[in-house]
């Protein structure tokens, strides 16, 4: 007997992994229905139909008519069986096939390579991540899912088959074809990983193939081209390359594709391709495996089949074959069921007919094919067909839902393989000066600004190696994006001389972050990494992955990847360095929490509606929920000139949010520490107001504006001149001088000592008459000074130092002007009352102001995102990137309503809902909600019970601030409302 051992292995584990008739992969529930069917059909075929049922052509929906015309004379006169479509477009693709569908007396058997998505050949449709790349992730139900939605896109598009999944072990990184298209070179892994995918996907309705039959992984030749040739022993082969098929096998797989490959060991004849043995096809994959489902071809227009040339009968003459003949026929004989793409459908109809009159294929062997081929259309629903429909086919081949499964793929597949002294995740954003550097010839923005929302980042740039690490000596963490192509999975992925002598200069004398956004085999190329302190593997360079790339390196998202296989000398199979995600704000889709994107995006209507109607120029609107941000848009523009758009980078005055920003937090904190409590009276905490009407007002109770005060006074009005109402010599300047160094415009300095004025008009204001609950800007102006007082530093620098640079809101700051380009400072007012001069750059606040920008009311800059940063704090708790602020217990004293039976809703600070009809929310929000509201338009509210986030920035101040129409009509809250109902779980 040929190949004895190898016979009698296979014969050892049929019994454990072959299909058996009560499992076949091709039986409907309703089998006895669908045994009649294919019984009736079949009978009422001639032979000529029955053969034509083997054939499998090519369409694509690309091609011209004329073309497409001569796949309806197959289908009209040879009685083809199938279409495997490639190039095109869905609409295209849907309206051919429902003209060659109507044109087949049988409905067709449709099939496509969609291995990741039918984008893999059409366009306009959905790309999910490359084998490789889910071949990092350890949660398989992620690879199960994938293949299930793969699996809808095909069933929406009326294809049966995807031939898919790619079960090779890819043990060759040289492999031309299969590389990113395999999940990996574990055998495990791989069969894990197909058989999650195959599952998933015959769950839709649409049948899977593995492939390529023995397996395709380790060689260095494409079959498109030539004959590659498998090297292995045939005891290798059946441990390591058959392995995932036995399985596959044993849980119902429908189909295997056979590839041409030379495998002397399973193949004594010399150059014999594998598609076309039946020691191969037969022996081993039919009765030694026990496969009953369909078993295809491989194209046979590739050349490592249709270049096949048989040896004479003297062993040394070449025998010509015909092509699209006796190729396809040696293919069947071998016991293919399907012969996929035929170089020539009707010269291969025709040798199948004169070989059965010849009785080379006998009934038995034709039934065989043909009727398992009439199982798959009954099990597909083809006894009962219907054409594709066209309505929102788009929509439906794009989904919400896609991208959803596609971050969580990402988050799940992206590898940390090197963190040398736990670098990352980055932490204590206080100490980094960061800089960006691209190599690669692919695009790598969206990574740079995904990293630019948790801190300072620059992107350097220069045409000499010198240049750069000069410019890089300004900067202690130099994060290197390796960007490649992501058009297809057999992109070039390796890194160049040139870039690697960069890397290996920048990590010499850099703390060095790499990330590579190719393959994981462009790291065969490093012949060092002593001196890269990080290395991030992110497979592809899809927005996707650089979004979550970014917010790995940040600790936003846990680090989760596995290597799936061996890259270079460093780094094994299996690979990956995991780590829990430290709390900082990660961003994505709102159905990852819970919210419906098409319902959160009737906030655009609200938001438009303000700013067509001149509410306000423009707007910045974030939504976060469980610590992602899943809505952060801009509307309209800083000025109603339209010059400049609202962008991401723009900040904004943000009025009296200054408070829970700057003042709050950093009262917060000392009450925690036990410096100061709610309860102490001013009499004792400063000395100045031991002898006032204010020594025995609480800090509790003048938080919770419950304690007299004034809610306003006008110091700006005291310094005007009485008769023109402009600012008073008395009092300010037109240059900078040492007495009059308080700068209010860059055109207006004020004089030092009307500072302390300030503060003495506040001791010798009069209480008002009665306690109730009466809205104060006083006492930040009060706690300003004791703050100051308390670290001997401005407002401003105690913020930076304590809470800002250390949180990442590297937007968030006093005095932008100093910091950022008016162009991305959004105007505030044209002032005609004091300042007589377009407010841009300068806080609206005239207290704040009269006290160089630094309010402990007003006076703070940010942008949307900051700001979020700073709620989402208080929401975890005083808990952010892996830094406790503020201590939880602190948060509940802070945030809570302790006036509320006296009608006061405030809580110490933070503003609170409202307890009757009216007030700063929409009613429909919990009572543990907390948040704050500007002058300028803006808005910040967080809720504890929801998770919820709310920031909407605005300058609604310009160019005067007029009545106030954002909140006569209710905008902010109809937003929040909004935010809301779009909750779904």
């Amino acid at each position: 007997m040929r190949y004895p051992s190898l016979i009698l292995l296979f014969v050892l584990v049929q019994m454990t992994f072959a299909q058996t008739e009560d499992n076949h992969p091709l039986y409907t529930q309703d089998v006895m229905a669908q045994q009649k069917w294919v019984d009736s059909i079949y009978n009422a075929m001639s032979v000529e139909e029955r053969i034509g049922q083997l054939f499998m052509v090519q369409v694509m929906s690309e091609n011209s008519d004329k073309v497409n015309e001569e796949v309806v004379d197959l289908i009209k006169n040879e009685g083809i069986g199938g279409i495997i479509y490639s190039k095109g477009g869905p609409y295209r693709q849907a309206r051919l096939n429902n003209q060659l569908q109507a044109a087949s007396k049988l409905p067709l058997l449709i099939g496509m390579d969609a291995e990741w998505g039918l984008s893999m050949r059409l366009d306009s449709t959905y790309a999910f991540p490359w084998n490789m790349t889910l071949g990092a992730i350890t949660d398989n139900t992620l690879v199960e899912q994938t293949g299930r939605q793969i699996g809808e896109h095909c069933k929406r598009l009326g294809v049966h088959f995807n031939f898919a999944p790619v079960v090779d072990i890819n043990t060759n990184p040289k492999n031309p074809i299969i590389g990113n298209r395999s999940f990996g070179e574990d055998r495990d892994n791989v069969t894990a990983k197909g058989l999650a995918f195959m599952k998933g996907m015959q769950s839709a309705g649409v049948l899977a193939n593995a492939k390529h039959f023995p397996g395709h992984g380790d060689t260095e030749d494409d079959s498109h081209k030539t004959l590659p040739t498998v090297s292995f022993s045939e005891k290798r082969i059946d441990s390591v390359e058959l392995y995932p098929y036995r399985k596959l096998i044993k849980e119902g797989l429908s189909s295997v594709m056979v590839a041409h490959l030379n495998v002397p060991s399973l193949e004594k004849r010399r150059g014999f391709p594998s598609s076309l043995s039946k020691h191969i096809v037969t022996d081993i994959l039919k009765d030694s495996l026990g496969f009953k489902g369909l078993i295809f071809t491989d194209a046979l227009t590739m050349k490592g089949a249709a270049d096949y040339v048989e040896k004479g009968v003297d062993g040394l003459t070449p025998k010509t074959l015909e092509k699209g003949g006796e190729i396809d026929l040696m293919a069947f004989l071998a016991g293919n069921d399907v012969m996929l793409m035929s170089e020539d459908p009707k010269k291969g109809i025709a040798k199948f007919i004169e070989a059965y009159k010849a009785e080379i294929i006998t009934e038995e062997r034709l039934s065989h094919s043909v009727k398992k081929i009439l199982m798959a259309k009954y099990k597909v629903g083809l006894h009962k067909y219907a054409p594709v429909g066209l309505y929102n086919l788009d929509k439906d081949l794009n989904r919400i839902k896609d991208d959803v499964l596609y971050e969580a793929l990402m988050e799940n597949a992206i590898t940390v393989l090197e963190n040398k002294n736990s670098l990352l995740p980055l932490r204590d954003l206080e100490t980094k000066n960061i800089a960006y550097v691209t190599l690669g010839d692919a695009s790598g923005s969206t990574f740079y600004h995904e990293l630019k929302k948790y801190t300072k980042v620059h992107h350097i740039k220069a045409d000499k190696l010198d240049g750069l690490i000069s410019k890089l000596q300004n900067y202690n963490t130099v994060i290197i994006g390796f960007h490649k192509s992501n058009d297809n999975p057999w992109k070039g992925y390796k890194f160049k001389e040139k870039e690697l002598a960069w890397l290996y200069e920048i990590a010499r004398t850099n703390t060095v972050i790499l990330d590579v956004f190719a393959r994981p085999y462009a790291l065969n190329d490093l012949r060092s990494i002593e001196n890269i302190e990080g290395i991030v593997m992110s497979y592809q360079n899809s927005k996707i992955a650089q979004e979550k790339s970014a917010q790995l390196i940040f600790g936003s998202i846990s680090a989760l990847g596995k290597l799936p296989v061996s890259a270079g000398e460093f780094f094994p199979v299996g690979s990956g360095e995991t780590y829990n995600s430290i709390s900082n704000l990660s961003y994505g889709l709102p159905e990852r929490v819970g919210m419906d994107s098409e319902l959160l995006s009737r906030i655009d209507s609200v938001a438009n509606y303000a700013v067509n109607n001149r509410m306000t120029p423009g707007i910045q609107l974030l939504v976060a929920r469980k610590g992602k941000v899943i809505y952060n848009k801009n509307f309209g523009y800083h000025t109603y000139e339209k010059k400049n758009k609202v962008d991401f980078d723009d900040v904004y005055d943000v009025a009296s949010l200054t408070k829970i920003l700057a003042t709050l937090p950093i009262l917060m904190e000392l009450e925690g520490q036990g410096s100061v409590s709610l309860d102490a009276k001013l009499g004792r905490l400063m000395a100045e107001y031991k002898n006032t009407n204010k020594k025995d007002i609480t800090i509790k109770k003048m938080l919770s504006h419950y304690a007299q005060l004034k809610p306003w006074i006008p110091f700006y009005y005291a310094t005007l001149d009485s008769v023109t109402k402009k600012p008073d010599p008395k009092y300010y300047r037109t240059k900078r001088s040492k007495a009059f160094d308080v700068e209010v415009t860059n055109s207006l300095f004020m004089r030092n000592d009307y500072k302390d004025s300030i503060q003495e008009i506040i001791k010798e204001s009069e209480l008002l008459s009665r306690l109730r609950y009466r809205y104060s800007d006083l006492p930040y102006y009060i706690l300003k000074e004791y703050l100051e007082g308390f670290y001997d530093k401005s407002l401003h620098e105690i913020t930076q130092d304590r809470y800002y640079r250390s949180l990442g809101a590297n937007y968030t700051t006093y005095n932008p002007r100093n910091v950022f380009s008016l162009k991305d400072i959004v105007p505030t007012e044209v002032d005609n009352y004091y300042r007589y001069n377009k407010v841009h750059g300068y806080v609206h606040d005239m207290g704040a102001a009269m006290q160089g920008g630094i309010g402990g009311h007003a006076g703070v800059f940010s942008n949307a995102n900051d700001v979020a940063k700073i709620m989402q704090m208080y929401l975890q708790s005083g808990f952010y990137g892996g830094k406790r602020y503020i201590k939880s217990k602190t948060i509940d004293k802070f945030n809570t309503c302790y006036y509320c039976e006296k009608d006061n809703r405030r809580g110490i600070g933070f503003d609170k809902p409202q307890l009757g009809d009216e007030g700063p929310t929409c009613g429909c929000i919990s009572m543990t909600s907390f948040g704050h509201s500007g002058f300028t338009g803006t808005y910040a509210w967080a809720d504890p019970e929801e998770e919820i986030v709310y920031v909407f920035l605005a300058n609604r101040t310009y160019p005067e601030a007029g009545k106030n129409l954002l909140l006569r009509e209710n905008i902010r809250t109809e937003i929040q409302r909004l935010i809301y109902e779009a909750i779904i779980e």
